[in-house]
């Protein structure tokens, strides 16, 4: 279990300065994402701080990629608000505590390495559409209490207050990095809305983050089969979510800090964050995108950011609410805004007439499923399952045969290309059975017999020729489809007839 629950990288050199300003920077964002995330869900805000602070915390300490920040998210909000509101939020609780036996059990079983079959295309349809939801959430802020535009003054002090927290996190960069600019950016709006007495939208104007530390509490649910199939579909879509949004914002930040996480290790750190979420109060949660981009930008690199932030988040609820409940809501509103910015691949615009038609038609799709659904994890599958069928696609139009006719009257296919199920009715259409000559040679040196399908191809084209009465040969089957063959023998006939001139089958032909 060692390589599983190691609590710091000894080998990484830790700035301790720039990790806790990194990690107070964090708990401040993540303050009103959780109490947005937890409303959405139908729960209490103290529900969505309370995950925030559990899984934020046990990932960071366990979790397979230093740096990345996990807590209470709008997709895991989506999967249970309609489970919240039928049967109340006991059963929220416990639908966690089986997503995150499922997550673990994914993490021992080494399912994370999955995640390298999502193309980048998927990837980059994927970041824009959560850069596109972040951006698209803040807008919320510009709207009072009856969900109407502001205008006039309020709507003039929120938009300069904003602006000047995007141009300090902006700027200051270009100045200084001893100190990070959103964390800058927080504390000048906050002082200058303190010092002036600016009349605008605080943190306490969207609800009350004051409380304890987290119950324990076991979920008070029927412990029978009923209760079960209720939450087992649920706790399956929390868990895919989950393990999805998390792997891939892992795969984010290895591409822009050069190193490499542990998927499998976040995967059981995940399950085991969102366990212990459940039975301490906490809505579940996973990793966070937006909040990782602040913490990377801030300069962290190491797991103590991860951990400051999770501490600082539980201190403000217990002992800071007061304070953090002034913090003007401008000021976090303008630090998502700059977030929202830089998570979207602006490359991926770039490179429009460059990219393949069929990689932009996904990453197109992925975005916007992303955006009109808010379901990140049917986002990824739908691409995934879309970049497949092309890929098979593309590869089906692939299958050729050089044909011809040696001095020994003997008719040579030379095949170029995969047989599989894709490519198996063009394979067939290759072979003129009626009019070949007596003797036919298959030659494979230059394709691969893929799947049960091309081994039935296989059986049926030899089938036919055998019924005219002529012989066929197989030649230059490599190894793993020698083997493929060999297993199909149970389950199909196999006719491939052996000449004794030819070395059929074997890796010296």
């Amino acid at each position: 279990m060692k390589k599983y629950f190691n609590l710091f990288d000894l080998s990484q050199k830790v700035d301790y300065k720039t990790e806790v300003l990194s990690g107070l920077t964090v708990a401040l964002a993540l303050v009103p994402e959780a109490v947005a995330f937890a409303l959405i869900a139908g729960l209490s805000p103290l529900t969505g701080l309370y995950a925030a602070f559990v899984v934020g915390l046990v990932t960071s300490i366990f979790g397979g990629r230093p740096g990345m920040i996990s807590g209470a998210t709008g997709a895991i909000a989506v999967v249970i608000v309609a489970l919240a509101k039928s049967h109340g939020v006991e059963y929220v609780f416990a639908t966690v505590i089986l997503a995150g036996i499922i997550q673990m059990s994914a993490g021992f079983l080494r399912l994370g390495k999955l995640i390298r079959l999502v193309p980048h295309p998927v990837i980059f349809g994927f970041v824009n559409g959560l850069a596109i939801i972040i951006f698209m959430s803040q807008l919320d802020q510009f709207k009072d209490v009856s969900g109407n535009w502001l205008t006039g003054s309020a709507l003039y002090i929120l938009l300069g207050l904003v602006l000047l927290t995007m141009l300090i996190i902006w700027g200051l960069p270009k100045l200084t990095k001893v100190i990070p600019a959103s964390l800058t950016a927080i504390v000048v709006v906050f002082g200058l809305v303190a010092f002036i007495g600016i009349d605008t939208k605080t943190v306490g104007d969207i609800a009350s983050i004051q409380g304890g530390f987290p119950p324990f509490h076991i979920p008070s649910v029927p412990f029978n089969l009923e209760t079960l199939i209720l939450i087992f579909p649920y706790a399956a879509i929390v868990a895919g979510v989950g393990l999805i949004e998390s792997l891939l914002t892992l795969n984010i930040i290895d591409e822009i800090t050069e190193t490499r996480g542990r998927g499998n290790k976040e995967a059981v750190a995940q399950g085991a964050a969102n366990i212990l979420s459940g039975v301490f109060s906490g809505m579940g949660g996973c990793a966070m995108l937006g909040q990782s981009l602040i913490n990377i930008s801030s300069g962290s690199r190491a797991r103590l950011s991860g951990i400051v932030a999770a501490i600082m988040l539980l201190v403000f609820i217990m002992f800071g609410s007061g304070l953090i409940e002034k913090v003007p809501m401008a000021a976090l509103t303008g630090l998502m805004i700059m977030v929202a910015i830089g998570t979207f691949e602006w490359a991926s615009v770039k490179t429009f007439n460059k990219m393949p038609k069929s990689d932009i038609l996904v990453m197109v799709l992925v975005t916007l499923v992303t955006v009109v659904l808010h379901n990140l994890a049917l986002a990824v599958i739908i691409g995934v399952i879309i970049a497949a069928l092309v890929f098979a696609w593309d590869n089906a139009k692939r299958i050729r045969a050089r044909k011809s006719i040696d001095e020994n009257g003997i008719k040579h296919y030379e095949i170029y290309g995969p047989l599989f199920f894709g490519s198996v009715t063009a394979f067939n259409e290759k072979f003129d059975v009626l009019n070949d000559p007596n003797e036919v040679i298959i030659d494979f040196a230059e394709s691969r017999v893929v799947d049960m399908s091309a081994i039935e191809a296989l059986n049926k084209i030899t089938e036919r020729y055998h019924k005219v009465g002529k012989k066929v040969h197989l030649k230059h089957l490599s190894a793993d489809c020698r083997q493929l063959l060999k297993n199909a023998e149970e389950i199909i006939d196999v006719n491939v007839m052996e000449d004794p001139t030819y070395k059929v089958v074997t890796d010296d032909v």
